[in-house]
């Protein structure tokens, strides 16, 4: 069904150059379901963004280069590059070289960390990466602080909830958030009809060999720390680590867990040799879209707790003032609630700007009630930030979580 467009300029402006890049997005978007339980209901269709293309500037004065992960930006597939980036550089005159070249935090972290430790030009005016790695980059001082001068659109727009949420960055000073992905529980509705609500779930015997997590260690530790009771925000240590450690290895000696996978684990869900598991929310859209029988999977925030973390904008040390004011009127561009509003009807993730879900009703009222877009103050209570870890910690934790997944 065709939308009308916006009789407010932007907002028109905005539809029209995201309609065509959407059309296929759009037509897999339909027949979304949700319950009572929030995401607990969720049936919802959809597929996955397109590529990248080529375009933008960096090496004019008016100019800088945003490096971001695969999939997060409103790409149109027949003009070949993103059409928020031409809108903002419509706008302002400023070209933006948009480079897809995160595909993990440690080793982008270490493509760049020479020139981080050095002070030097990373090749980058801006960057997103998750949380907990910029809670090690502000730890070591390589990246710079805001002018919120040059920012009114995040000062009145970020949401309450992530002013604080970074405890190595009170007030967001270093880092803005661009996304909020979370991580939550999917199971395969025919074969788990009664479905996944707490860790104990996962030890049901007709599950054993077909249960799933995550190799992302805040993902799938967040979670289960909050199975067992704990804040994975809060004050834990040693103990609590230890409970949910051993958790987790017992689940795979026994074999009841059997995957441990990154994002590959989508491919064991169509297969079915994995039939519950921890997954980041964004993925049952695209698994949904490409099942040949019709919406298969469901996920839920359990009543424990899921995890939601927050990639965020950082402009390193090296970056000169002059690129790191377009950054930031860049990041200012991205908080106008219309804008973000487009970018979120494509990617899917939770936006960290207020007054999206308002814009979205009026861009795609569809998309306004998708709660893997906006989450209900219910789920919101039960989405866990993991803390941030002192160097040691990180050294320890990590190696521990390794050795259990035999990794």
């Amino acid at each position: 069904m065709a939308r009308r467009i916006p009789e407010d300029p932007m907002i028109a402006s905005i539809v029209n150059m995201v309609r065509s890049a959407q059309f296929d997005r759009r037509q897999m978007l339909k027949g979304a379901a949700v319950g009572a339980a929030g995401l607990g209901a969720l049936t919802l269709a959809s597929c996955a963004p397109g590529g990248s293309g080529g375009g933008g500037g960096g090496g004019g004065e008016k100019s800088l280069v945003w490096g971001n992960w695969t999939y997060y930006l409103d790409f149109n597939e027949e003009t070949g590059w993103y059409d928020s980036l031409d809108l903002f550089t419509e706008e302002t005159g400023i070209a933006v070289e948009y480079i897809e070249d995160i595909d993990d935090n440690n080793t982008f972290y270490g493509k760049i960390k020479d020139q981080l430790e050095l002070g030097q030009h990373t090749g980058y005016d801006v960057i997103t990466f998750t949380d907990w790695m910029n809670a090690r980059l502000i730890q070591a001082k390589q990246v710079q602080e805001f002018d919120y001068a040059n920012l009114p659109n995040v000062t009145a727009n970020l949401v309450d909830a992530q002013l604080n949420a970074l405890d190595a960055d009170q007030g967001r000073k270093f880092t803005i958030p661009w996304q909020l992905p979370a991580s939550c529980l999917m199971w395969d509705t025919e074969a788990v009809p009664g479905g996944i609500k707490t860790l104990d779930d996962f030890m049901q015997p007709s599950l054993k060999g077909k249960v799933g997590v995550l190799t992302e260690m805040r993902d799938t530790m967040g979670i289960i720390l909050a199975g067992l009771g704990y804040d994975p925000a809060g004050t834990w240590g040693d103990k609590e680590w230890g409970e949910a450690i051993q958790w987790l290895d017992d689940g795979i000696q026994s074999g009841q867990i059997k995957n441990v996978k990154g994002n590959s684990y989508t491919q064991d869900l169509e297969r079915g040799d994995t039939l519950a598991a921890m997954v980041w929310t964004g993925d049952v859209v695209m698994m949904n879209a490409e099942s040949p029988d019709g919406p298969r999977w469901t996920i839920e925030v359990p009543e424990s707790g899921g995890m939601i973390a927050a990639d965020s904008f950082t402009i390193p040390n090296g970056t000169e003032s002059a690129k790191k004011k377009l950054a930031e009127e860049m990041i200012n561009f991205y908080y106008d609630p219309e804008v973000m509003a487009a970018v979120a009807d494509y990617v899917t993730f939770v936006p960290p700007v207020k007054g999206t879900q308002e814009a979205m009703q009026k861009l795609n009222p569809e998309n306004a009630e998708n709660p893997l877009i906006f989450p209900s103050e219910e789920d919101w209570t039960r989405l866990h930030s993991f803390r941030s870890l002192s160097p040691e910690e990180d050294k320890k934790y990590s190696a521990e979580f390794q050795k259990v997944l035999g990794l």
